[in-house]
């Protein structure tokens, strides 16, 4: 069964760090670019970051910029995304997504392959 798994969410006071996993299972990652999304209650979907499946290029929201960072470990077919400096309006469900990408540099935010079921972020005191 082909799938990705999100892991690592949960309640973290401002200003606090999270590290968020996104492992696959049944098929490997390595030609695939990997992208956070996140929906907070009552909004869309947004995207947060991507990197591509050569790990070698990568993309965020202007609203993360600085404070998160992605990162791939192919061997374990796993994506990392590590982040800092939480805010209240962070606060969402975190989902990964993989893209067969024809150009092992490039990520963007649509067509995606395969979804995960998402991971709850909570940023509160």
């Amino acid at each position: 069964q082909l799938q990705l798994v999100e892991s690592g969410g949960g309640l973290v006071q401002p200003g606090g760090s999270l590290r968020l996993s996104c492992a696959a299972s049944g098929f490997t990652l390595d030609y695939y670019a990997i992208v956070w999304f996140r929906q907070a209650p009552g909004k869309e979907r947004k995207g947060v970051s991507c990197i591509s499946s050569s790990g070698g290029s990568t993309n965020f929201a202007d609203s993360v910029k600085g404070r998160f960072t992605i990162s791939r470990d192919n061997a374990k077919n796993t994506v990392y995304l590590r982040m800092t400096n939480l805010k209240p309006e962070d606060t969402a469900v975190y989902y990964c997504a993989a893209k067969r990408m024809v150009q092992a540099s490039q990520c963007n935010y649509y067509g995606m392959n395969y979804w995960g079921k998402g991971t709850l972020v909570t940023v509160s005191s």
